[in-house]
């Protein structure tokens, strides 16, 4: 499989989603929730790993494709010397069972389309029995069951390990395909009206984009932006998946490979403030919510990622039978950073609760109680070394940006009482701990020779974190070394007009062989900073390339390979695409607010 990362486009119910290539073939889903087991894993192998192709006989990529405006409804288009045909894809919100509909339609002359469907459950490692019932094909293999079905009906057989429809459409007919999962012990769920769904997907969907209050410039990618954030949202507990993907390479051919479908608590803060700048109130409070979910409990054993409904253990396992994508190998599920230091994350969590405080969600009794918590916890523990933002799996080091957060912790503390009187809290402490980290931070974790902060105390490592220190307040944007800061990190962490998160040549710190690409979130807050130092225009341009980076449907990855000219990394991603609304909010927020 030669696809790039780029050449896919989502599709989710917000519990899980799929990815769909140019070729018309779903390679990607989980059933039924984003962390389950793969049923297609095409995307990290090949086809006898599972996948589920529909388009014109013989073609090979489509001529077109596009989102349906202000949609997650994917339209793609074939053209062929018989004639033209559209495959409409979309999961509609689900009542009780995940669907994938998939309406074939023809747009001229009578063009012949194949669909060729080869499940495979547990990561592409399990064969179902796929036999007839009522009229479809069921497929089961021990928990999972899955349902296809066409209206009208075609005639559907199998054959190498798949099951395949062969038919004709001319300009004005349909054929709908729907293929519905569910628990292999419980009964069929009732069957769902696809023309129905895809009438109320368009509306539910639009219906929700029009609540977003940016009317600036870049308006159309900030839209899909949030529409993505949405997708990647579980809608049942409010918690946001880092991507929908797990091993997609930061480096093709290596083994900086990583599942990221958790929730992260390093992406709150930033989530939150995006959220709620658009104008999506009950979005950031159902984040919010998950957060005190997750968090709660002793805060020594505070985490720094959980899964969609809170879960803890997240054992990272490999799994050898996959290749990987482009052979990027190993193929993990699970992620060992769960059990990092990370002291930032307590930064992070007071710095959410605090912003929704400030913003008007509504308090929740225990919230403060769970903050003090958080805070008598960081007043013993600050001093400790971690593995740092960026989960670096080398040793754990004094990570100059862990303690700025650890400074914003008390900063927010602080402020919180008073503001809010009726609060009690230890006001005197969290002071005296303020200044203490600050005056730390400055003498230790800066380079006076150089003019700028540094990556760890006693380095003279960068790291573009480090452009967070003006946004979260720790010093004002027009602070000489903050300045400093910002050139320093352009200068060496620069990658083809974009930013690495660090220098990952250094394997003492990272512990890890091989390179990657530009980070995109850091180079979002490279804009950001250059803007808050008085470079708007040098901004506004970085902000332009950035958002050319997109795929021809709005998506971004974690990375970019400006010399191969490639996205790379787990996709679509949450932190970039928050990166590029929040960009947009600082750049633009007075001409666009509504």
């Amino acid at each position: 499989m030669n696809a790039r990362i780029e050449d896919y486009a989502l599709i989710g119910d917000e519990q899980t989603a799929a990815l769909v290539g140019k070729d018309g073939s779903i390679d990607w889903l989980c059933l039924p929730r984003f962390d389950s087991g793969a049923c297609f894993a095409r995307l990290l192998g090949d086809e006898d790993h599972g996948h589920w192709r529909i388009a014109p006989r013989g073609a090979d990529v489509c001529a077109r494709r596009a989102y349906r405006p202000d949609t997650l409804v994917l339209d793609t288009e074939w053209e062929t010397p018989d004639g033209a045909v559209r495959v409409t894809d979309l999961m509609p919100q689900r009542e009780r069972a995940p669907d994938v509909v998939r309406i074939v339609e023809g747009l001229s002359g009578r063009v012949t389309v194949r669909s060729t469907l080869r499940l495979r459950f547990d990561y592409g490692s399990i064969m179902p029995w796929v036999r007839r019932a009522d009229g479809h094909r069921v497929a089961v293999a021990g928990p999972d069951s899955a349902w296809l079905r066409a209206e009208p009906a075609v005639r559907t057989w199998g054959e190498e390990y798949g099951t395949h429809a062969e038919f004709t459409v001319a300009a004005g007919e349909r054929v709908a395909f729907v293929l519905t999962w569910h628990p292999s012990h419980e009964k069929r769920p009732p069957p769902i009206d696809p023309y129905e769904a895809l009438e109320s997907s368009v509306a539910d969907w639009r219906s929700w984009a029009g609540r977003c209050r940016y009317e600036g410039p870049y308006r159309d990618a900030v839209v899909r932006s949030l529409i993505t954030l949405k997708a990647l949202t579980y809608a049942p507990t409010g918690g946001i998946v880092a991507a929908a993907t797990t091993s997609l390479p930061e480096k093709p051919g290596g083994v900086r490979n990583w599942d990221y479908r958790y929730c992260w608590l390093r992406d709150s803060t930033l989530t939150l403030g995006a959220l709620l700048a658009a104008g999506y109130q009950e979005e950031a409070e159902a984040w919010r919510d998950w957060l005190l979910r997750a968090v709660a409990g002793n805060p020594a054993d505070l985490q720094i990622m959980y899964g969609v409904a809170g879960e803890r253990r997240l054992r990272e396992t490999e799994l050898p039978w996959l290749p990987g994508f482009a052979g990027s190998a190993p193929v993990r599920i699970g992620n060992g950073a769960v059990d990092q230091l990370q002291l930032d994350v307590y930064g992070e969590v007071m710095d959410s609760l605090s912003l929704a405080r400030a913003s008007g969600l509504p308090t929740k009794p225990h919230m403060w109680a769970m903050q003090r918590s958080l805070m008598r916890f960081l007043e013993s523990a600050w001093r400790r070394p971690d593995e740092g933002l960026w989960e670096v799996r080398g040793g754990r080091r004094q990570f100059v940006h862990s303690k700025v957060m650890v400074w914003v912790a008390a900063d927010r503390a602080v402020k919180t009482l008073e503001r809010h009187h009726e609060l009690s809290g230890d006001l005197d402490g969290w002071r005296r701990l303020r200044d203490e980290v600050h005056r730390e931070v400055c003498d230790k974790g800066y380079d006076k020779e150089r003019n700028t902060f540094t990556q760890y105390y006693g380095s003279r490592e960068l790291d573009a974190a480090l452009l967070l220190i003006p946004r979260v307040g720790f010093l004002p944007p027009d602070d000489p070394r903050v300045v400093g800061t910002v050139d320093a990190i352009r200068d060496d962490l620069g990658h083809g007009g974009f930013l690495r998160r660090y220098d990952t040549g250094d394997s003492v710190i990272d512990g890890l062989p091989g390179g990657e690409g530009a980070f995109l979130a850091c180079s979002f807050w490279l804009a950001d900073a250059l803007h808050m130092t008085g470079r708007t225009q040098e901004a506004r341009e970085l902000f332009d390339r950035l958002v050319g980076l997109c795929n021809d449907v709005g998506l971004l990855a974690e990375e970019y390979d400006p010399v191969d000219g490639r996205q790379l990394g787990n996709f679509p991603q949450a932190f970039s695409h928050v990166g590029l609304v929040n960009t947009a909010l600082t750049l633009f927020g007075e001409d666009g607010a509504g």
